[in-house]
């Protein structure tokens, strides 16, 4: 029997994504309990994560996405009623009701949307190591060489500073011991080797990997301004969630660097946001599309990360939404954190798909009037099983549903639909020009030329370096960790704004000594320095 229209509109504690025997909603307060969305390509995946974005939009949450087809562009643009959209609707009793959503495309490559930019620094040791594909000797060479650059003051912000740092560090044969004296270099070769052999050879192996991320286009990643993620906890004017949308069609080309960034992103959030506990609705939604990608091939240590962060982040009002062909592509550790389920159709042709089959069917909870795993290969496009968590956060009983239609255009938009979009954007020009600071490059070529101040990382490092002593031990973050340490992140983030009031009051008065610019960033660096990350620890 048809509802009327408001029973089935979204409210402020929930979304409506669809109707069978009974109507499926997603519910605000629990969405930041993560979730999962699978099916065989063409069953509608994109489709159901559209729907979900809208909904989270309208209840003004943020979100952000992956576009790896350039599909979900679609939805910063009216929808159109055509004939299949508008039966849809009124097989569920709804009047389609054209809509758009207020959109920000991003770009790695900063061809399609506003460049994505990260330091290396920021990158870390694990993961720059998991996006080269090295092994246990070459990411503990690439861990001494970031321990050299904290402690010599050697900020890593580019390629070229990380590939002029591991030059540094290699043994030089052709120089002889008592020529040290006369060798600029002397000293950081020195400090490697006092963390254990750094070979040429295992040198030579990195820059080598380093150049194929080069070739893949990860030069243009990592450089400054770096990206702030507050830029993606925007709403409209009228109060909606903005929808940014990251162009991942030509990154998804180096799967690693897809699913290494993705999982940068996540630790900074993690990082950045304070504990929020369980919101009325969350802070921001994250869609992490091939998420198979993330958990190929990683090691242990990564996978252990992974879910510290899948787990933890839900404090910080963060849902993070998977988006996969098959629910055994993710780890049961993860798969267990994820309670909110769409379950498009699977075909079972091969006996891995049938074991993706009856591992799908037993995540959910049984619903005596379905025969979960049958149906699953029975499901036409559009249509979907779904639990969505209920009450005191219990999944509700599986249920067949038609997946209501979105309101946004369905499909990719035109190339000058999206340049309008970009020229009205919020973060226009913040991020369109790379700036090339002075860093470890700049500071290596000095000494070779023998023009290089003091390091920054000695005792009596400035005001800096005071200030990273305090922190240091005010906090207990004076404890290395392979990245730059307070004061050198201080030095370093000149050009970064403060995020956490925790230091405010501080650096409203550094601010006054030092300099707007410079204070400002001084508070960032503090609470970074003091919070840090799961992946940096």
């Amino acid at each position: 029997m048809a509802t009327s229209d408001n029973k089935l509109a979204d409210t402020d504690e929930k979304i409506f994504i669809g109707k069978g025997d009974e109507t499926a909603w997603l519910t605000l307060a629990l969405a930041n309990r993560h979730g999962l969305v699978t099916g065989a390509t063409g069953t509608g995946k994109t489709v159901s994560l559209q729907v979900m974005a809208e909904g989270f939009a309208r209840a003004g949450v943020p979100v952000f996405a992956a576009d790896i087809k350039g599909d979900l562009s679609g939805i910063s643009e009216v929808g159109e009623a055509k004939d299949f959209i508008v039966k849809r609707a009124k097989e569920m009793g709804l009047t389609f009701q054209p809509d758009q959503f207020s959109t920000i495309f991003w770009d790695v490559f900063g061809e399609q949307g506003h460049p994505v930019r990260a330091t290396v620094t920021e990158m870390g040791p694990l993961l720059l190591s998991r996006m080269l594909d090295l092994n246990d000797v070459q990411e503990g060479v690439l861990n001494v060489a970031f321990r050299v650059a904290d402690e010599n003051g050697l900020a890593l912000i580019d390629m070229k500073d990380l590939r002029a740092l591991l030059d540094a560090i290699a043994p030089d044969g052709s120089k002889k011991a008592a020529d040290d004296e006369e060798d600029a270099l002397a000293a950081l070769r020195k400090a490697a080797q006092s963390y254990g052999n750094v070979s040429k050879a295992t040198v030579g192996t990195i820059q080598r990997q380093l150049l194929v991320l080069e070739n893949q286009g990860g030069t243009k990643f990592f450089g400054e301004p770096a990206l702030s993620l507050k830029d993606f906890m925007r709403t409209d004017r009228d109060g909606r969630g903005m929808v940014n949308i990251l162009v991942a069609d030509k990154l998804m080309q180096s799967p690693r660097l897809y699913a290494t960034f993705l999982l940068w992103m996540l630790s900074e959030l993690f990082e950045e946001l304070p504990e929020a506990g369980d919101l009325p609705k969350p802070k921001l939604v994250f869609f992490f599309d091939e998420a198979h990608l993330l958990f190929n091939d990683a090691p242990k240590a990564l996978m252990d990360k992974i879910e510290q962060v899948v787990r933890l982040i839900r404090s910080k009002g963060v849902g993070v939404y998977f988006v996969t062909q098959n629910p055994i592509d993710v780890p049961d550790k993860v798969l267990a954190q994820l309670g909110n389920r769409v379950q498009h159709a699977l075909r079972a042709f091969t006996p891995r798909d049938q074991k993706a089959v009856a591992a799908a069917a037993e995540t959910f909870r049984p619903n005596p009037k379905l025969n979960t795993a049958r149906v699953i290969m029975e499901l036409g496009k559009g249509e979907a099983l779904v639990s969505f968590l209920e009450g005191g956060g219990t999944p509700s009983m599986v249920e067949r549903i038609l997946v209501r239609p979105p309101s946004a255009r369905i499909g990719p938009i035109t190339p000058e639909e999206r340049k309008a979009i970009m020229d009205a954007s919020p973060v226009k020009g913040k991020y369109d020009t790379a700036i090339d600071a002075e860093s470890a490059y700049e500071i290596i070529q000095k000494r070779l030329a023998g023009t290089a101040a003091p390091a920054e990382g000695t005792e009596d490092g400035g005001i800096l370096g005071h200030i990273g002593a305090i922190a240091g031990a005010i906090f207990g973050t004076n404890v290395k960790r392979g990245r730059l340490s307070t004061g050198q992140l201080i030095a370093r983030n000149v050009t970064r704004s403060v995020t956490n009031k925790v230091v405010g009051g501080v650096v409203a008065d550094l601010g006054k000594s030092v300099g707007g610019s410079i204070g400002g960033s001084i508070g960032r660096s503090l609470v970074r320095g003091a919070l840090g990350g799961l992946l940096r620890r």
